[in-house]
């Protein structure tokens, strides 16, 4: 999906003076190209100008993945940054908010120009059809006598959803919001900016009312599930009944979010180790895994997906968010007035979280409120906020050191 940008002479002089974004030696596919077609203007054998890449989101990446492997790893061991059991958040529970922000913000540097609505839709499509396969491969799974002649893939366990598989649902929603509900006005004041991107807004109000509505109003009655045979907490296996018959509850037994997965992926198509089972009710050695305690309730060995659809839905708030700062980073080329309205943007976030929590909406990640996803993106604008004006402030003192070497 390499792609061209066009730039004239002007504006390539004018980001050349722009201190964050460098121009690499080589084209590459990441998600800050431009999907845009380039004119021949002079020969047909002329080279292409580079691509420009934003280097404070690729630090902002990069460290996002670091983060990943230093909870993934030390997690076992110190599980005070390992994932929470249910409410409240830990260090582990910013990587997929950190993540999910960042495309968002590549999407917009991304459409930024769009020559082709329908052939970005298309790439946009072929991209999130990739990334959800390559998400089903690489999780697994779903494999069946590996060590004899049945060895295959066993379709009734497959887990269709995931990290890789809930990126691609935010990356598709926030892409196609871009592209199509976008005024083609120029943007030249605060009013003509919100005329620009407010249907984005009302589109996402909407998939947050929607979600609330689904958390607090669906009925959810009593159900089953199979205990596997092969459980190594002394249940016996067989069908077990958990008692529910409530509404509005965001509990792990009895929570809308399981609900919807539950219907229309079935149990066996779900997480079979939810993190709950690191909660008091189901681990002697809470927050970490352990024994069951006496009298534990049944569910604990109820499947759950922490990546499940209606928390997906979400999830691609967070997307939107990332989008909206790369709104500001596309239209406002001061440094100080992108620094200050990312900044403020970040704590309006936050201080809307809190009320939230406030309000009764605890702190899950499992079911992704929307106290959870206000707290983690607002956190995740600051940190972009930091790391622009690191890298930006590095960046200058380079050049300086260079012109000081050259005289």
């Amino acid at each position: 999906m390499s792609s061209i940008i066009a730039v004239t002479t002007t504006e390539l002089d004018e980001r050349q003076r722009e201190p964050l974004l460098h121009n690499p030696r080589s084209l590459s596919n990441e998600e800050e190209e431009e999907i845009t077609n380039t004119p021949s203007t002079s020969s047909s054998n002329a080279s292409p100008p580079p691509t420009q890449r934003l280097l404070s989101l690729d630090v902002f990446r990069g460290l996002t993945v670091a983060l990943m492997i230093l909870v993934d790893d030390a997690g076992g061991a110190f599980p005070c940054i390992n994932h929470s059991p249910w409410f409240g958040v830990t260090l582990a529970d910013f990587v997929m908010p950190f993540f999910l922000f960042v495309v968002g913000v590549s999407i917009s540097l991304v459409f930024k120009k769009v020559s082709s609505k329908p052939m970005a839709t298309k790439k946009v499509i072929l991209r999130t059809i990739k990334l959800f396969l390559l998400g089903l491969l690489l999780q697994g799974g779903y494999f069946h006598g590996r060590r004899n002649l049945t060895y295959g893939v066993d379709v009734g366990k497959i887990r269709w959803m995931g990290v890789l598989q809930r990126i691609s649902i935010g990356y598709l929603f926030a892409a196609i919001s871009e592209i199509w509900l976008v005024d083609s006005n120029t943007v030249d004041s605060p009013m003509a900016f919100v005329k620009k991107y407010y249907i984005q807004w009302i589109v996402a109000f909407l998939f947050c009312t929607f979600y609330m509505c689904l958390l607090y109003g669906l009925y959810v009655p009593d159900w089953e599930f199979e205990v596997p045979s092969t459980n190594l907490f002394g249940y016996e296996f067989g069908t077990k009944i958990v008692n529910c018959g409530v509404r509005g509850s965001l509990e792990p037994p009895c929570n809308a979010v399981g609900l919807i997965d539950r219907f229309f992926l079935g149990e066996h198509h779900l997480y079979q180790h939810p993190v709950y089972r690191r909660t008091k009710h189901c681990s002697v050695n809470s927050p970490d895994y352990g024994p069951l305690p006496p009298n534990s309730p049944g569910w604990c060995l109820a499947p759950f997906d922490p990546e499940g659809i209606l928390s997906s839905l979400m999830a691609a708030i967070t997307c939107f968010l990332g989008l909206q700062f790369g709104h500001i980073l596309v239209h406002f080329k001061g440094h100080m007035q992108r620094l200050c309205l990312w900044s403020v943007c970040s704590f309006i976030i936050l201080i809307t979280g809190y009320v939230f929590e406030l309000l009764g909406v605890p702190l899950c990640k499992p079911l992704y409120t929307l106290s959870y996803m206000c707290i983690t993106a607002g956190a995740s604008g600051l940190a972009l906020t930091i790391i622009f004006y690191i890298v930006s402030l590095s960046f200058e003192y380079y050049l300086i050191n260079i012109k000081i070497n050259n005289e």
